[in-house]
């Protein structure tokens, strides 16, 4: 009987957890279920993004597809018209080019025939030079004859002293007729040449070229041995360009290189065809 009771309160004191056990039970299988409703929704809705996002990838795949094949086709015109444009200018190009060879063969050919016709006229007017040389030498007056006598008291030193100290003061004028009279009274002295060859150079500065050349040619026929011949031909060359005659004046100074090469003048000389630009030598002639 009383073990009977102890067994009925374990049944009573035991029947209060049983019964919490069980609602926890049901409450846990209830938020099981609601958990898998929840996975279930969440995979669903992933699924559908899943799907939604392959379509995307499939559009830009079938665009970019699309858009190569555009490309190509463009790429594939473009070539075609760049043939078509190739084939179409290829013809006129060349005939053109024929033609600038031929322009350019024309060409030679004028310039050289300029070439020859400029070394005819520089022949030509070498001659002239020439030419108009050998009529002022004709031309020239003969020496002044040297059998007057000197006034009384005038001396060959003292004459030649006295045309240089006016020379030297610019008395231009005065210095010109003692040189003439130095020429009259002493024309067989050592220096006569420099007397002939300091009127040329007094004529020159008073800008008589015509007088001065006359001077200078009467050196180098009087005086043709003479110390003041490279002196001659480098005036003479300087008085040629001041009256223009450039060909001429070159003549002289080619002239001069050629007899003194070593004369400090011939540098001069050189350096006056520089800057005329001509050469030191004589052209050859054809």
């Amino acid at each position: 009987m009383k073990q009977t009771s102890v067994a009925l309160c374990a049944v009573l004191l035991l029947s209060p957890v049983c019964f919490a056990q069980k609602k926890e039970l049901v409450e846990l299988q209830r938020d099981v279920a609601l958990l898998q409703d929840q996975i279930r929704t969440m995979q669903k809705a992933f699924e559908e993004k899943l799907n939604n996002l392959q379509t995307l990838v499939q559009q830009a795949v079938d665009g970019t597809n699309k858009a190569n094949t555009y490309v190509a086709k463009l790429d594939a015109g473009q070539r075609e018209r760049m043939d078509r444009l190739d084939k179409s200018i290829a013809g006129p190009v060349a005939g053109l080019n024929t033609r600038m060879d031929q322009m350019g063969n024309e060409f030679q050919g004028v310039k050289e025939s300029v070439t020859d016709l400029t070394a005819r006229m520089t022949k030509m007017q070498n001659q002239l030079t020439d030419l108009s040389n050998a009529v002022k030498t004709l031309s020239a007056p003969p020496p002044p004859p040297s059998t007057s006598s000197p006034p009384t008291g005038v001396s060959a030193q003292s004459l030649y002293e006295s045309a240089m100290r006016d020379r030297s003061s610019g008395n231009a004028d005065l210095a010109i007729q003692q040189f003439k009279d130095y020429l009259r009274f002493f024309a067989e002295t050592d220096l006569a040449p420099n007397a002939q060859y300091y009127i040329g150079e007094l004529l020159f500065f008073k800008s008589d070229y015509d007088g001065a050349l006359e001077a200078f040619d009467a050196i180098l026929e009087r005086f043709p041995d003479s110390q003041k011949v490279p002196d001659t031909l480098y005036m003479k060359g300087r008085t040629l360009i001041k009256a223009g005659q450039k060909s001429a004046a070159a003549q002289e100074y080619r002239s001069l290189i050629k007899r003194f090469p070593s004369n400090e003048l011939s540098a001069k000389a050189r350096a006056e065809l520089k800057s005329m630009g001509l050469s030191a030598t004589t052209p050859k002639k054809r």
